[in-house]
């Protein structure tokens, strides 16, 4: 048996593990120290690359979020921007549509009033001037008349309470006005009540027999 056996023999095995992780350690570093220059900086370059790409992708995803909420944020703002524009143009819609039976009420009272007696006279010239304020005080906030005699028929301003045969006036057109209509910066209060023409019926033949006869 050899010196050296001898001697690993009688080391205990907690000796001898330790200097077997002392070689090895030895011999990695070794190795290590061994690499190039070159490699040690390609793996330095590559490392960044995919740092650098990892940080690209967060520095997307950041710019995506941001982009989204910016959207939200501007569409928010439409919104609030549109309620509050509807708001100011429509919001004396209710209002409006009360006092349209007063409107109606005096046009009614002035058609009526055919007697030229003095005190009927200063009793219409009143419901005039009346009449006259409450046309002023619509204007001033965008609310309009409907008064289409004459006009083609339109089912969206218009509402036709009967047709009427006519030889005066184009069928689809509008012969009389019932009660006018009235819009508020441009959407309908109330459709116009109407009455539409319509081609007059033509006679049967057992009329123009009778006729002949």
């Amino acid at each position: 048996m050899s010196h050296q056996q001898s001697s690993h023999e009688s080391k205990p095995d907690s000796e001898l593990i330790a200097e077997v992780l002392d070689q090895t350690n030895t011999a990695f570093e070794e190795q290590e120290a061994a690499a190039s220059p070159a490699e040690n900086q390609e793996l330095s370059v590559e490392a960044l690359k995919i740092e650098l790409t990892l940080a690209q992708q967060q520095a997307s995803g950041n710019l995506d979020k941001a982009l989204r909420v910016q959207a939200d944020m501007e569409n928010l703002k439409k919104r609030v921007q549109k309620d509050l524009d509807d708001e100011r143009k429509y919001g004396l819609t209710k209002f409006a549509k009360e006092l349209l039976s007063v409107m109606d009420s005096l046009e009614l009272g002035l058609r009526a009033i055919n007697s030229d007696h003095p005190e009927v006279l200063k009793l219409r010239e009143g419901s005039e001037l009346t009449l006259k304020q409450f046309e002023s005080a619509f204007a001033k906030f965008n609310i309009e008349a409907i008064d289409p005699v004459g006009e083609v028929f339109n089912p969206e301003l218009h509402q036709a309470m009967v047709m009427q045969p006519s030889s005066t006036v184009d069928p689809g057109k509008v012969i009389t006005v019932f009660q006018k209509g009235y819009v508020i910066n441009g959407r309908l209060l109330r459709p116009a009540l109407v009455v539409v023409a319509k081609a007059e019926d033509k006679p049967t033949d057992s009329a123009k027999i009778d006729e002949q006869a």
